[in-house]
């Protein structure tokens, strides 16, 4: 990306300023509702500049491309740092996946922060892209130390999911909030009470899943060691009794404060 030298005198700089956030603004809009075809002069008619301010400060469409996803890019990562904040980090961690998704579709290159290819834009992005994932690690270790998250769920997982959320929600057109199917696929990343999974499986995983749940017809209340019985339907019970099963919550919520 080129870099150019802003003015010497300050108001100069401030007015360099001003012209490049709106700039970027006009052209997050327009790549949201036009797609990456917009051309220079339409965003800078939007910005309320000339054409000659745009180009100035991205020589070419390329340059402002790139500026738009790492300014998404870096705004996620820092409301994935944030996140990590929350006191409650699982309930924090399931917003932000949703920010991330609901916001994606708008900017399919944004898409290409995900994906590990080796082609424009993402050698452009490398640092941005790195912060951001290093960002999300530090928030999924976060939910998953509160037991909000799957334990088995791996950073590669959670931007997988993002990529195919981000394109469930772009096919469906929603403009406003999660759609079902989304919200759906999100959920499977949720921890559980029980061990049964609550994603569908296939080949080997599907008999490992069916083994792993005929295995526990001989299986003890965690709590207080008893057998515990399970019916002919339904999931795999894992503790002896209510009692138990509230005991053991009680036993992760105070682990968690």
């Amino acid at each position: 990306m080129s870099a150019l030298a802003l003015p010497t005198d300050p108001a100069g700089r401030v007015d360099a300023r001003r012209n490049r956030a709106l700039v970027l603004a006009a052209a997050q809009r327009a790549f949201a509702e036009q797609g990456m075809s917009v051309s220079l002069v339409e965003i800078a008619k939007r910005a309320g500049v000339g054409a000659g301010t745009v180009h100035r400060h991205f020589p070419s469409k390329n340059d402002l491309i790139a500026a738009v996803l790492r300014q998404r890019v870096e705004r996620l990562a820092e409301l994935a740092t944030r996140s990590r904040g929350a006191a409650d980090v699982g309930a924090a961690f399931f917003d932000f996946c949703i920010e991330v998704v609901t916001t994606t579709p708008g900017n399919k290159g944004m898409c290409d922060v995900f994906e590990t290819d080796d082609g424009w834009p993402s050698t452009a992005l490398v640092d941005a892209g790195t912060r951001f994932q290093h960002a999300v690690a530090d928030l999924l270790l976060a939910a998953q130390r509160q037991e909000a998250v799957r334990s088995d769920l791996t950073l590669s997982d959670v931007l997988e999911i993002f990529t195919g959320c981000a394109a469930m929600q772009r096919s469906s057109g929603a403009r406003r909030g999660p759609t079902r199917p989304v919200v759906m696929l999100l959920e499977a990343m949720r921890a559980r009470d029980h061990g049964a999974r609550v994603t569908k499986l296939s080949g080997a995983d599907r008999r490992n899943e069916k083994g792993s749940r005929n295995a526990t017809a001989d299986a003890h209340c965690p709590v207080c060691a008893a057998p515990v019985r399970h019916s002919a339907t339904g999931r795999p019970a894992r503790y002896c009794s209510p009692a138990c099963r509230q005991k053991a919550h009680r036993q992760r919520a105070r682990a968690a404060s």
